[in-house]
Protein backbone atom coordinates (compact mmCIF):
# COMPACT_ATOMS: atom_id res chain seq x y z
CA UNK A 1 0.00 0.00 0.00
CA UNK A 2 1.49 3.36 -1.03
CA UNK A 3 1.36 6.55 1.08
CA UNK A 4 -1.52 8.13 -0.88
CA UNK A 5 -3.73 5.03 -0.52
CA UNK A 6 -3.03 4.89 3.29
CA UNK A 7 -3.96 8.55 3.77
CA UNK A 8 -7.17 8.09 1.78
CA UNK A 9 -8.15 5.05 3.83
CA UNK A 10 -7.45 6.96 7.10
CA UNK A 11 -9.71 9.76 5.99
CA UNK A 12 -12.53 7.31 5.27
CA UNK A 13 -12.14 5.68 8.71
CA UNK A 14 -12.11 9.07 10.48
CA UNK A 15 -15.19 10.22 8.59
CA UNK A 16 -17.04 7.02 9.50
CA UNK A 17 -16.14 7.35 13.18
CA UNK A 18 -17.21 10.98 13.22
CA UNK A 19 -20.53 10.04 11.69
CA UNK A 20 -21.04 7.18 14.15
CA UNK A 21 -20.37 9.26 17.30
CA UNK A 22 -21.93 12.50 16.10
CA UNK A 23 -18.58 14.33 15.77
CA UNK A 24 -17.49 16.68 13.05
CA UNK A 25 -13.86 16.76 11.99
CA UNK A 26 -14.37 20.17 10.42
CA UNK A 27 -16.20 21.66 13.48
CA UNK A 28 -14.49 20.93 16.84
CA UNK A 29 -16.78 20.91 19.95
CA UNK A 30 -17.15 24.28 21.74
CA UNK A 31 -15.46 24.66 25.18
CA UNK A 32 -17.77 24.42 28.22
CA UNK A 33 -18.96 27.85 29.34
CA UNK A 34 -17.29 29.29 32.48
CA UNK A 35 -19.87 29.67 35.26
CA UNK A 36 -19.35 32.87 37.24
CA UNK A 37 -19.89 32.29 40.96
CA UNK A 38 -22.08 34.96 42.56
CA UNK A 39 -20.23 37.21 45.02
CA UNK A 40 -21.06 36.64 48.69
CA UNK A 41 -23.10 39.42 50.29
CA UNK A 42 -20.93 41.45 52.68
CA UNK A 43 -22.46 42.19 56.08
CA UNK A 44 -20.77 44.12 58.87
CA UNK A 45 -21.83 43.55 62.47
CA UNK A 46 -20.99 46.45 64.79
CA UNK A 47 -21.52 45.79 68.51
CA UNK A 48 -20.23 47.00 71.89
CA UNK A 49 -17.24 45.26 73.41
CA UNK A 50 -17.95 42.57 76.02
CA UNK A 51 -17.53 44.93 78.97
CA UNK A 52 -20.25 43.21 81.01
CA UNK A 53 -22.21 39.97 81.00
CA UNK A 54 -25.01 40.95 78.63
CA UNK A 55 -22.71 42.30 75.92
CA UNK A 56 -20.52 39.22 76.34
CA UNK A 57 -23.65 37.26 75.49
CA UNK A 58 -24.22 39.48 72.45
CA UNK A 59 -20.70 38.78 71.14
CA UNK A 60 -21.13 35.05 71.74
CA UNK A 61 -24.45 34.87 69.87
CA UNK A 62 -23.03 36.90 66.97
CA UNK A 63 -20.18 34.39 66.56
CA UNK A 64 -22.63 31.50 66.74
CA UNK A 65 -24.82 33.00 64.01
CA UNK A 66 -21.77 33.68 61.83
CA UNK A 67 -20.98 29.93 61.80
CA UNK A 68 -24.44 29.13 60.42
CA UNK A 69 -24.02 31.29 57.32
CA UNK A 70 -20.80 30.56 55.38
CA UNK A 71 -22.56 31.95 52.30
CA UNK A 72 -22.22 35.44 53.83
CA UNK A 73 -18.96 37.39 54.13
CA UNK A 74 -19.26 38.56 57.73
CA UNK A 75 -17.13 41.17 59.48
CA UNK A 76 -17.83 41.37 63.23
CA UNK A 77 -16.26 44.28 65.11
CA UNK A 78 -16.58 45.36 68.75
CA UNK A 79 -16.06 48.82 70.22
CA UNK A 80 -15.48 50.12 73.75
CA UNK A 81 -16.61 53.68 72.96
CA UNK A 82 -18.94 55.50 70.54
CA UNK A 83 -15.89 57.09 68.88
CA UNK A 84 -14.39 53.68 68.18
CA UNK A 85 -17.69 52.36 66.87
CA UNK A 86 -18.05 55.30 64.47
CA UNK A 87 -14.53 54.67 63.18
CA UNK A 88 -15.28 50.96 62.66
CA UNK A 89 -18.59 51.63 60.89
CA UNK A 90 -16.86 54.08 58.53
CA UNK A 91 -14.24 51.40 57.78
CA UNK A 92 -16.98 48.89 57.01
CA UNK A 93 -18.59 51.36 54.61
CA UNK A 94 -15.22 51.81 52.91
CA UNK A 95 -15.16 48.02 52.39
CA UNK A 96 -18.46 48.45 50.52
CA UNK A 97 -20.56 46.23 52.77
CA UNK A 98 -24.08 45.49 51.58
CA UNK A 99 -25.53 45.56 55.07
CA UNK A 100 -24.82 46.66 58.63
CA UNK A 101 -26.23 45.09 61.79
CA UNK A 102 -25.71 47.64 64.55
CA UNK A 103 -26.11 47.49 68.30
CA UNK A 104 -25.09 51.00 69.30
CA UNK A 105 -22.73 51.76 72.17
CA UNK A 106 -24.87 54.88 72.67
CA UNK A 107 -27.86 56.02 70.62
CA UNK A 108 -27.10 59.70 69.95
CA UNK A 109 -23.51 59.62 68.63
CA UNK A 110 -24.09 56.55 66.43
CA UNK A 111 -27.21 57.92 64.70
CA UNK A 112 -25.39 60.21 62.19
CA UNK A 113 -23.05 57.49 60.87
CA UNK A 114 -25.99 55.08 60.61
CA UNK A 115 -27.88 57.72 58.64
CA UNK A 116 -24.91 58.14 56.29
CA UNK A 117 -24.82 54.39 55.67
CA UNK A 118 -28.56 54.36 55.02
CA UNK A 119 -28.21 57.20 52.50
CA UNK A 120 -25.58 55.17 50.66
CA UNK A 121 -28.09 52.38 50.15
CA UNK A 122 -26.62 50.02 52.76
CA UNK A 123 -29.16 47.79 54.52
CA UNK A 124 -29.37 48.84 58.18
CA UNK A 125 -30.62 46.45 60.86
CA UNK A 126 -30.65 48.19 64.24
CA UNK A 127 -30.68 45.97 67.36
CA UNK A 128 -31.60 46.91 70.94
CA UNK A 129 -30.38 50.50 71.37
CA UNK A 130 -32.39 52.53 68.89
CA UNK A 131 -31.16 55.38 66.71
CA UNK A 132 -32.62 58.85 67.26
CA UNK A 133 -33.81 59.05 63.64
CA UNK A 134 -35.77 56.44 61.64
CA UNK A 135 -32.77 55.43 59.48
CA UNK A 136 -32.94 51.66 60.04
CA UNK A 137 -34.61 49.37 57.53
CA UNK A 138 -35.40 46.96 60.39
CA UNK A 139 -35.35 47.69 64.14
CA UNK A 140 -35.31 44.83 66.67
CA UNK A 141 -35.59 45.50 70.39
CA UNK A 142 -36.73 44.03 73.64
CA UNK A 143 -39.83 45.60 75.15
CA UNK A 144 -38.03 47.97 77.48
CA UNK A 145 -41.16 49.80 78.56
CA UNK A 146 -42.58 46.45 79.68
CA UNK A 147 -39.21 45.73 81.36
CA UNK A 148 -39.51 48.89 83.46
CA UNK A 149 -43.22 48.47 84.14
CA UNK A 150 -43.15 44.76 85.09
CA UNK A 151 -40.12 45.14 87.34
CA UNK A 152 -41.61 48.18 89.12
CA UNK A 153 -45.00 46.51 89.53
CA UNK A 154 -43.31 43.51 91.16
CA UNK A 155 -41.45 45.80 93.58
CA UNK A 156 -44.65 47.66 94.47
CA UNK A 157 -46.38 44.37 95.19
CA UNK A 158 -43.51 43.14 97.36
CA UNK A 159 -43.43 46.47 99.24
CA UNK A 160 -47.07 46.17 100.29
CA UNK A 161 -49.22 46.32 97.20
CA UNK A 162 -50.73 49.03 95.05
CA UNK A 163 -51.68 52.08 97.11
CA UNK A 164 -50.09 50.60 100.25
CA UNK A 165 -46.45 50.14 99.18
CA UNK A 166 -43.78 51.68 101.41
CA UNK A 167 -40.01 51.77 101.08
CA UNK A 168 -36.86 53.70 100.22
CA UNK A 169 -35.47 52.85 96.78
CA UNK A 170 -32.19 53.39 94.95
CA UNK A 171 -32.47 53.58 91.15
CA UNK A 172 -29.47 52.53 89.03
CA UNK A 173 -29.61 53.67 85.41
CA UNK A 174 -27.71 52.33 82.40
CA UNK A 175 -25.89 53.94 79.47
CA UNK A 176 -27.71 56.96 77.95
CA UNK A 177 -29.78 55.44 75.12
CA UNK A 178 -33.35 54.57 74.19
CA UNK A 179 -33.18 51.32 76.18
CA UNK A 180 -32.36 53.08 79.44
CA UNK A 181 -34.87 55.88 78.81
CA UNK A 182 -37.73 53.46 78.20
CA UNK A 183 -36.90 51.28 81.21
CA UNK A 184 -36.45 54.14 83.67
CA UNK A 185 -39.44 56.21 82.54
CA UNK A 186 -41.79 53.22 82.69
CA UNK A 187 -40.56 52.22 86.15
CA UNK A 188 -40.70 55.75 87.53
CA UNK A 189 -44.28 56.14 86.37
CA UNK A 190 -45.23 53.19 88.59
CA UNK A 191 -43.14 54.33 91.56
CA UNK A 192 -44.42 57.92 91.45
CA UNK A 193 -47.99 56.67 91.76
CA UNK A 194 -47.14 55.27 95.19
CA UNK A 195 -46.95 57.97 97.92
CA UNK A 196 -45.24 55.56 100.31
CA UNK A 197 -42.29 54.92 98.00
CA UNK A 198 -39.37 57.35 98.18
CA UNK A 199 -36.50 57.48 95.69
CA UNK A 200 -33.51 58.21 97.95
CA UNK A 201 -30.86 57.92 95.23
CA UNK A 202 -30.77 57.77 91.44
CA UNK A 203 -27.67 57.68 89.22
CA UNK A 204 -26.27 56.08 86.06
CA UNK A 205 -23.96 53.09 86.52
CA UNK A 206 -23.72 52.27 82.80
CA UNK A 207 -24.71 48.58 83.11
CA UNK A 208 -21.27 47.96 84.56
CA UNK A 209 -20.60 45.97 87.72
CA UNK A 210 -17.64 48.03 88.96
CA UNK A 211 -19.38 51.31 88.22
CA UNK A 212 -22.49 50.09 90.04
CA UNK A 213 -20.34 49.20 93.08
CA UNK A 214 -18.91 52.71 93.18
CA UNK A 215 -22.22 54.48 92.54
CA UNK A 216 -24.11 52.41 95.10
CA UNK A 217 -21.46 53.00 97.76
CA UNK A 218 -21.82 56.77 97.21
CA UNK A 219 -25.63 56.64 97.30
CA UNK A 220 -25.63 54.47 100.45
CA UNK A 221 -23.37 56.98 102.19
CA UNK A 222 -25.97 59.67 101.56
CA UNK A 223 -28.99 57.46 102.29
CA UNK A 224 -28.13 54.30 104.25
CA UNK A 225 -31.73 53.40 105.13
CA UNK A 226 -32.59 51.62 101.90
CA UNK A 227 -35.31 49.00 101.48
CA UNK A 228 -34.56 47.80 97.94
CA UNK A 229 -32.56 48.61 94.81
CA UNK A 230 -34.02 48.78 91.31
CA UNK A 231 -30.85 47.89 89.39
CA UNK A 232 -32.37 47.45 85.89
CA UNK A 233 -29.52 45.05 84.94
CA UNK A 234 -27.98 41.93 86.50
CA UNK A 235 -24.38 43.15 86.28
CA UNK A 236 -25.33 46.33 88.12
CA UNK A 237 -27.26 44.23 90.63
CA UNK A 238 -24.09 42.30 91.49
CA UNK A 239 -22.17 45.56 91.90
CA UNK A 240 -24.90 46.88 94.20
CA UNK A 241 -24.80 43.64 96.21
CA UNK A 242 -21.06 44.04 96.71
CA UNK A 243 -21.53 47.62 97.91
CA UNK A 244 -24.11 46.48 100.47
CA UNK A 245 -21.77 43.76 101.69
CA UNK A 246 -18.80 46.10 102.03
CA UNK A 247 -20.89 48.55 104.05
CA UNK A 248 -22.33 45.77 106.20
CA UNK A 249 -25.91 46.62 105.26
CA UNK A 250 -28.30 43.67 105.49
CA UNK A 251 -31.93 43.06 104.61
CA UNK A 252 -31.90 44.99 101.32
CA UNK A 253 -33.15 43.13 98.24
CA UNK A 254 -32.38 43.83 94.59
CA UNK A 255 -34.21 43.54 91.28
CA UNK A 256 -31.87 43.47 88.28
CA UNK A 257 -32.71 42.23 84.83
CA UNK A 258 -31.61 40.55 81.59
CA UNK A 259 -31.63 36.94 82.74
CA UNK A 260 -28.02 36.26 83.76
CA UNK A 261 -27.81 32.54 84.59
CA UNK A 262 -26.22 33.20 88.01
CA UNK A 263 -29.08 35.49 89.03
CA UNK A 264 -31.75 33.17 87.62
CA UNK A 265 -30.24 30.36 89.71
CA UNK A 266 -30.48 32.49 92.84
CA UNK A 267 -34.10 33.34 92.07
CA UNK A 268 -34.76 29.63 91.54
CA UNK A 269 -33.10 28.86 94.89
CA UNK A 270 -35.26 31.51 96.61
CA UNK A 271 -32.34 33.71 97.64
CA UNK A 272 -34.00 36.59 99.57
CA UNK A 273 -31.68 39.13 97.96
CA UNK A 274 -33.01 38.25 94.49
CA UNK A 275 -36.74 37.55 94.67
CA UNK A 276 -37.22 38.01 90.90
CA UNK A 277 -35.59 38.97 87.61
CA UNK A 278 -36.62 40.18 84.13
CA UNK A 279 -35.59 38.49 80.88
CA UNK A 280 -33.84 40.34 78.05
CA UNK A 281 -32.13 37.91 75.61
CA UNK A 282 -28.74 38.87 74.11
CA UNK A 283 -29.56 36.42 71.29
CA UNK A 284 -31.50 39.24 69.62
CA UNK A 285 -28.27 40.17 67.80
CA UNK A 286 -28.46 36.80 66.01
CA UNK A 287 -32.07 37.58 65.07
CA UNK A 288 -30.85 40.78 63.42
CA UNK A 289 -28.08 38.94 61.57
CA UNK A 290 -30.52 36.29 60.34
CA UNK A 291 -32.83 38.96 58.94
CA UNK A 292 -29.96 40.80 57.25
CA UNK A 293 -28.76 37.56 55.64
CA UNK A 294 -32.26 36.73 54.44
CA UNK A 295 -32.78 40.14 52.84
CA UNK A 296 -29.39 40.29 51.09
CA UNK A 297 -29.15 36.73 49.76
CA UNK A 298 -30.04 36.20 46.07
CA UNK A 299 -29.72 39.90 45.22
CA UNK A 300 -33.39 40.67 45.86
CA UNK A 301 -33.10 43.23 48.63
CA UNK A 302 -35.85 45.57 47.42
CA UNK A 303 -38.33 42.76 46.84
CA UNK A 304 -37.71 41.19 50.26
CA UNK A 305 -37.89 44.47 52.16
CA UNK A 306 -41.45 44.90 50.90
CA UNK A 307 -42.69 42.26 53.34
CA UNK A 308 -40.09 42.56 56.11
CA UNK A 309 -41.35 44.16 59.37
CA UNK A 310 -39.87 47.57 60.10
CA UNK A 311 -40.07 47.02 63.85
CA UNK A 312 -39.84 43.80 65.88
CA UNK A 313 -40.52 43.88 69.62
CA UNK A 314 -39.33 40.95 71.77
CA UNK A 315 -41.41 40.42 74.91
CA UNK A 316 -39.82 40.26 78.36
CA UNK A 317 -40.93 38.03 81.21
CA UNK A 318 -40.94 38.33 84.99
CA UNK A 319 -38.87 35.48 86.46
CA UNK A 320 -39.93 34.21 89.88
CA UNK A 321 -39.03 31.09 91.90
CA UNK A 322 -42.11 29.41 90.43
CA UNK A 323 -41.01 29.70 86.78
CA UNK A 324 -37.24 30.30 87.02
CA UNK A 325 -36.34 26.75 85.94
CA UNK A 326 -37.56 27.39 82.40
CA UNK A 327 -35.22 30.39 82.10
CA UNK A 328 -32.14 28.73 83.59
CA UNK A 329 -29.51 27.65 81.03
CA UNK A 330 -26.36 26.60 82.94
CA UNK A 331 -24.27 26.11 79.77
CA UNK A 332 -25.00 29.61 78.52
CA UNK A 333 -22.16 32.14 78.38
CA UNK A 334 -24.44 34.61 80.20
Amino acid sequence: MNRITFLSLSAVVLASASSLFGLSAAEPSAPAPIVQQAAKPKIGVSIPAADHGWTAGVVWWARECEKLHPEIEWTIVTAETPEKQIEQMEALMAKKVDGLVVLATESAPITPVAEEAHNRGILIVNVDRGFLKPVADIFIEGDNKAFGRKSAEFMVQKLGGKGKAKGNLIILEGIPCTVNTDRVNAAMEIFKAEPGIKIVGQQAANWNRQKALEVTETLLTKAPNVTAIWASDDDMALGAEQALAEKGIEGVWILGGAGMKDIIKRVMDKDPMYPADITYPPSMIATGMELAATVLKDGKKAEKLQYMPKHLMIDVDLVTPENAKQYYFPKSVY
